[in-house]
């Protein structure tokens, strides 16, 4: 009887050391850390893409608006 008491003493014991184990919040933790640091290079790689994507046909415009522009200006001045 002594030991079935003993036991479940014991494991009273590390249910609660478990417990308080599993309520203790001291601040951010490394995976938190390494989560946080997969969304921000997730983010950053999708923008790099996209701009990789949309860029040139963007820097066509700006380069036609450009020479547009040019083409205008040089037959007013003449």
């Amino acid at each position: 009887m002594k030991f079935i008491v003993a036991v479940q003493n014991r494991m009273n014991a590390l249910k609660a050391q478990a417990l308080g184990c599993l309520k203790k919040k001291e601040g951010q933790n490394t995976i938190e850390y390494v989560l946080m640091l997969v969304v921000v290079v997730g983010v950053a790689g999708l923008a790099g893409v996209l701009i990789k994507r949309f860029m040139p046909d963007l820097f066509d415009q700006v380069k036609a608006k450009i020479l547009g522009g040019m083409d205008k200006a040089s037959e007013t001045n003449y």
